[in-house]
């Protein structure tokens, strides 16, 4: 029987398991390989237009980068030092446009979190032409920030916009500047900002309303829950990962502020509203001093990374 085995192991009818392991081991590795195949196009573009521009700006942060002279030295934490002394050139233009930004976010991101979700709920019932006022809420935001800017900073001249003169219409006063003083340069930008972009979030809740399974209103309701314990029981937990989504983008994209301002106010009164994007262009392109601008950047994304952290450790802590 031994001879007959080894006879059909040469003619190749039953090959050993030496064999097979041997024949076997490079379609293995093959399967191995093949899902970083598929993720080396997205790593490509990552390192390219996203960890090299990171480690560039550091390295650049770290230079006294001037645009216009073949030297640029290297100062080490200098442009950051600079940042937080008060006896430095560019300190009180740099916090005053930090308080900018704060303002303005503090004002329009609870605003973008709360008036979107009523949208959606309201949009989220059934009757005649919902669809139609789904696409004329969501409408504005296909509108570019350019359009918007100028078209809003027509609407509110205090001496020429169709704003005031509708207010005059009405017997309420026709002389607010809307663009030029504060608090009514904050009220335009925030109301502005609301307008336009409250249309993406309240799309995002909808499609959290839609997976919200309807067996829950229904056994809710049999419980007797009324319509505010059915959202606070119901629709708030069930949204609960949609709003870190929403909270979250809501907040980076307010304090990335700076089409609206730069068009609209156009920084006035004075500099109250000129952001921290702004700053950081001005400080690169207008100052060309592009090593203090990345290290303005650099700070800014920062703290952006670590309000995005707190808000996930928030839901995440409410979520067990």
């Amino acid at each position: 029987m031994a001879g007959i085995g080894t006879v059909g192991a040469a003619r190749g009818d039953a090959p050993p398991p030496a064999a097979q392991r041997g024949r076997q081991g490079p379609d293995r590795r093959g399967r191995a390989t093949t899902p970083y195949l598929f993720l080396a196009p997205y790593l490509v573009l990552f390192l390219v237009f996203g960890l090299a521009p990171i480690v560039f700006g550091l390295w650049l942060s770290l230079h006294q980068w001037d645009l216009q002279l073949p030297h640029r030295p290297f100062v080490g934490l200098d442009n950051y030092r600079d940042l937080f002394s008060s006896d430095s050139a560019i300190y009180g233009d740099w916090w005053s446009s930090v308080r900018a930004t704060g303002i303005f976010t503090l004002f329009s991101v609870p605003l973008l979190v709360v008036v979107p979700l009523g949208l959606a709920l309201l949009l989220n019932e059934k009757f005649p032409g919902r669809t139609f006022f789904r696409a004329v809420y969501f409408a504005p935001y296909v509108l570019g920030v350019a359009v918007i800017g100028l078209l809003w900073r027509f609407l509110l001249d205090a001496n020429l916009g169709l704003v005031n003169r509708l207010l005059g219409a009405v017997g309420l006063p026709s002389d607010t500047p809307w663009v030029t003083d504060v608090p009514w340069a904050w009220v335009s930008l925030v109301g502005v900002t609301v307008w336009w972009t409250s249309g993406f979030n309240a799309v995002i809740y909808l499609a959290g309303l839609q997976d919200i399974p309807p067996e829950l209103y229904e056994a809710a309701k049999m419980d007797g829950a009324g319509a505010w314990d059915r959202f606070r029981n119901v629709t708030l937990p069930g949204l609960r990962p949609v709003m870190l989504f929403v909270l979250t983008t809501t907040i980076l994209a307010s304090a990335n502020v700076f089409g609206q301002s730069f068009l609209i106010t156009q920084g006035a009164p004075g500099e109250q509203t000129r952001t921290v994007v702004w700053r950081i262009v001005d400080e690169g392109l207008r100052d060309n001093d592009a090593g203090r601008a990345a290290a303005m950047s650099i700070l800014f994304a920062l703290a952006l990374a670590v309000i995005s952290m707190v808000n996930f450790r928030f839901f995440r802590y409410r979520e067990d």
